[in-house]
């Protein structure tokens, strides 16, 4: 399994995704040559009073990376509210969800791999301290189990969510927290996926975890391209996912970013926005970035660097 819990749902992982393939060429280069290594957009045009921010997070990263720049600290303290992916300081929601994260119909791990794979799981779980004990998370949707797995590829002992960062920043300077969409509804999308696939992109996570083999190494590789704010290597990660899962890149990334683009078009105007999304939604010609220039904002990148940075 490739990138699925850096960039499959946020609330616990995201799906890394195609690019789209466009018949004009040239202006496709074009959308991608104006990418530049930062995380941190400036929105502005289309009629706004103020400017906006889009700021692209990773679920989870090494302690000492998952800090935050001036120029980001800066457009929190002025801005008039803050939106991740899910209000994640929404107890009520995050409870309501749970229902969600479970597979239909009483399916289990072990209904869906062989026994010698299931054993192999159970193991794996049960040797990694994983957040939530093995036998609740055999009846979760295999791709949200092998989310709780991420830290362990991660080579550091104290890891942290860019999110929760964001949060306690938000918080600090009184914002409002909200999100663009529930956790519900992300933990729902994946009934899309048959679970027999989700269970061996499990499986196939774990056989790189244990050996260490290149999808291990590609996955490390990748949070060094978000440490580096390099969206054109984000982008060519994605477009290297995983053929079982590219099929349905529309219902769980495409489609979440036309949404998302339509939800700001309505409340953009009038407001301050500090808006954080997982990384892999920023590129790319179906990307955020790229949706919210077709409706008519200016979009340019933020110096974004944790020292030394050029204020806004």
């Amino acid at each position: 399994m490739k990138y699925v819990s850096s960039f499959l749902l946020f609330s616990l992982s995201l799906l890394s995704a195609c690019s789209q393939k466009t018949s004009n060429a040239t202006k496709e280069k074009s959308a991608n040559e104006e990418i530049e290594n930062s995380l941190l957009w400036k929105i502005s045009g289309n009629g706004l009073t103020k400017p906006s921010y889009l700021f692209g997070t990773m679920h989870m990263l090494c302690a000492e990376d998952a800090m935050l720049s001036n120029n980001l600290k800066k457009a929190i303290a002025e801005c008039d509210e803050v939106y991740l992916e899910v209000d994640m300081d929404n107890m009520m929601e995050m409870f309501g969800a749970l229902g969600k994260m479970k597979m239909r119909g009483d399916t289990t791990l072990e209904d869906l791999l062989s026994k010698s794979d299931y054993e192999k799981v159970k193991k794996y779980f049960n040797d990694n301290n994983s957040m939530l004990p093995f036998g609740m998370l055999q009846t979760f949707k295999p791709l949200l189990a092998a989310s709780m797995l991420e830290q362990n590829a991660l080579p550091c002992e104290k890891t942290a969510m860019m999110e929760q960062i964001v949060m306690a920043e938000a918080e600090k300077n009184n914002k409002d927290v909200k999100g663009l969409e529930t956790m519900a509804y992300q933990a729902g999308v994946l009934d899309s996926i048959p679970y027999h696939l989700q269970a061996q992109q499990l499986v196939q996570y774990i056989d790189s975890a244990t050996t260490g083999d290149k999808d291990n190494k590609q996955l490390l590789e990748m949070f060094d391209a978000y440490r580096r704010q390099d969206l054109k290597k984000l982008e060519a990660f994605m477009i290297d996912t995983d053929a079982g899962l590219a099929s349905f890149t529309d219902i769980l990334l495409y489609h979440r970013n036309v949404n998302w683009v339509t939800k700001l078009q309505e409340i953009l105007p009038g407001k301050s926005l500090v808006i954080a999304v997982g990384a892999g939604h920023l590129p790319g010609q179906k990307g955020v970035i790229n949706l919210l220039r077709k409706a008519g904002f200016t979009l340019n990148p933020v110096e974004n660097k944790v020292k030394s940075v050029k204020e806004i």
